[in-house]
């Protein structure tokens, strides 16, 4: 039981890896956001499509009553990519991740509401720890400047991934993650077709290869890593856990845009990574 839980540890922290890449791929990509979320979701969709055939994952949809879920968990799904992609653009990598990252909290709140799920105080306290660490790391909070638009998007989009993974929650006891996330990116495919013929769709040409990047490493990959540790987690321990996030993509930012971090960035990381310490070494002794 302890060797099946490290390998869903290891395997959660991996798919975190790979969605860290994000802020980096999201703030250097020279395109419109909707257009770049537009091939982000269709390239990944036809990895996973591919993927899932090779596999013989089921496609099917073995419930109506789980179409709705399925739609609305995409639309979260997109809503919280293009907020989040705005507030890279507006602010920076670390100030766009962290923002984002007040969404353990936003899932503690809100999973007890649409899961039955007993709320555990702890989270609270742990959420608070991760808020307070982002607090340190932001690295100025001026109300006259981008940032603040960059943290507002932040925090909505927040909201929508908190949302969508409580929504996948409950999806996963019925379908395998590969074929929900696919569910998911032809929901955002099919809502984001629109901008194709409206917005700037040139700049693919000379940006491809990070959108495949960003489409095969982050998305199709990182994405179906982190519904599938849903399996194994509750939304919050996965949202914590994955709270090394900002770390990690502060760091790539560090070493491809030449961003360079303050010393609040190691003191509000070290607060981070200690709550996620604390919380896999709870959760290990739970499962």
């Amino acid at each position: 039981m302890k060797n099946q839980h490290s390998n869903h540890l290891l395997l959660l922290l991996l798919a975190t890896l790979f969605i860290s890449t994000s802020g980096a791929l999201g703030k250097f990509i020279d395109m419109p956001t909707p257009v770049i979320i537009w091939w982000r979701s269709i390239i990944a969709m036809v990895l996973l499509y591919g993927f899932c055939r090779f596999k013989r994952i089921s496609l099917k949809i073995s419930s109506k009553k789980h179409i709705p879920t399925t739609i609305i968990s995409g639309l979260f799904m997109a809503a919280h990519w293009i907020t989040y992609f705005y507030a890279l653009k507006l602010s920076n990598v670390a100030i766009g991740m962290l923002s984002l990252f007040t969404y353990p909290i936003i899932t503690t709140l809100l999973e007890p509401i649409f899961i039955k799920v007993k709320f555990d105080p702890k989270y609270i306290i742990l959420g608070f720890m991760v808020l307070f660490g982002m607090y340190i790391l932001v690295p100025e909070f001026n109300l006259e400047n981008t940032h603040v638009k960059g943290i507002l998007f932040g925090l909505l989009s927040a909201l929508f991934y908190a949302l969508r993974n409580i929504l996948s929650k409950k999806l996963v006891a019925h379908y395998h993650s590969s074929s929900i996330m696919l569910y998911q990116l032809f929901v955002i495919t099919i809502v984001l077709l629109p901008v194709m013929f409206f917005l700037e769709t040139s700049g693919i040409k000379t940006q491809y290869p990070y959108v495949i990047l960003l489409a095969v490493f982050t998305t199709a990959i990182g994405h179906t890593m982190l519904v599938n540790s849903l399996n194994h987690f509750t939304v919050s321990t996965a949202s914590i856990i994955s709270s090394t996030q900002p770390i990690l993509g502060i760091i790539i930012a560090f070493i491809f845009l030449n961003e360079i971090p303050t010393l609040n960035t190691f003191i509000g990381g070290s607060i981070i990574l200690a709550t996620v310490v604390i919380e896999s070494i709870r959760s290990r002794k739970i499962n």
